[in-house]
């Protein structure tokens, strides 16, 4: 039998498995694995390796993930590596969704022909009332991308000749669900930056990232010295850019090595051995506190919020209780 593995951010997978329950009883090879606000990928990404390996057939696999681009259909596109032939992935999971996949895994033994086949339920499980609500959407011609261009010659000047930072933010999961849609919103990038050595030189994670970026909007992975070179080429003077950063520390290379930023956003720093919990996103230890200190100390800002409709967290009273804790 096919096994199915539930991911979400929060405990939506655990509430649509108790729902399914209800209504077509107990499911063997099914496991619901979530992201919660402190954990980081690693901790779903477990979760989703303990679940395949408790599967009766875990050669036969299929994810119903919630979000296109999040943390839990990153973390499964990783998993999926080397197996695409045999396993599948489908976003936006809804209940219909899952009662459909419930019911083809009684006639079909591929997770791929199940994917294929679950999808019209899914979509047409959506529906309004009244029914006048329900217009058609207008036809919209696509977009076509545009055509590959060679590199712009070195020395060229776009726009002022400066790269505009319309969003800096601190993130343990970089690209991921609430930026790729309610930040990206909010602050309208052309580019999306990750800056980090580490990612930089990981493949999988690159790609990941790459492939996570919303539509219209084109994602890097960059080294924190190339970002810093950037800083200074006028060719980048058009780009209005989201970064992101991994760590504090990343930051602060980047500062240090001449970034001019003002404000960064603190989405989450995933919580580790040697840190401290401050709230349910952001933890700290001793080396992120420095970082800190440093970048408060060249004037920078911070806003602790995890989307554009939180209202901030105070920065400076998570300072003190890290300092606290942490016996700084």
């Amino acid at each position: 039998m096919v096994g199915i593995v539930i991911a979400s951010h929060g405990d939506f997978a655990s509430g649509i498995f108790q729902s399914g329950q209800m209504i077509l009883g107990a499911q063997e090879n099914v496991k619901a694995c979530t992201l919660m606000p402190s954990d980081g990928p690693d901790a779903i990404r477990k979760q989703m390796e303990d679940a395949i390996a408790s599967f009766d057939d875990p050669t036969q696999v299929l994810f119903l993930c919630d979000l296109w681009g999040g943390t839990p259909f990153n973390q499964a596109s990783a998993l999926i590596a080397g197996h695409e032939d045999t396993w599948a992935i489908v976003t936006g999971l809804n209940l219909p969704m899952l009662i459909e996949a419930y019911g083809a895994r009684f006639t079909s033994e591929s997770a791929q022909e199940i994917a294929s086949q679950i999808l019209g339920a899914s979509r047409d499980g959506v529906k309004v009332k009244p029914e006048s609500l329900d217009v058609a959407p207008k036809a919209t011609a696509t977009a076509a991308a545009p055509a590959a261009q060679g590199a712009i010659p070195e020395g060229t000047v776009l726009g002022d000749g400066k790269i505009k930072y319309v969003h800096v933010r601190l993130d343990t999961r970089l690209l991921h669900g609430q930026v790729a849609t309610a930040w990206t919103k909010a602050v309208n990038p052309d580019r999306i930056i990750c800056v980090s050595d580490g990612v930089a030189h990981d493949e999988l994670r690159k790609t990941m990232i790459t492939e996570a970026a919303p539509p219209g909007v084109k994602a890097n992975v960059v080294p924190i010295k190339k970002m810093c070179e950037v800083q200074k080429d006028p060719r980048f003077g058009a780009t209005k850019a989201m970064l992101l950063f991994e760590n504090p520390q990343d930051l602060l290379a980047a500062v240090e090595g001449g970034l001019e930023i003002e404000k960064v956003n603190i989405g989450s720093i995933a919580h580790s051995i040697g840190k401290v919990v401050l709230t349910k996103a952001v933890a700290m230890g001793k080396e992120d506190v420095e970082a800190f200190d440093k970048l408060l100390a060249r004037g920078i800002k911070f806003d602790v919020r995890k989307v554009p409709a939180d209202s901030p967290e105070n920065f400076d009273n998570m300072m003190k209780k890290a300092k606290a804790e942490l016996g700084m």
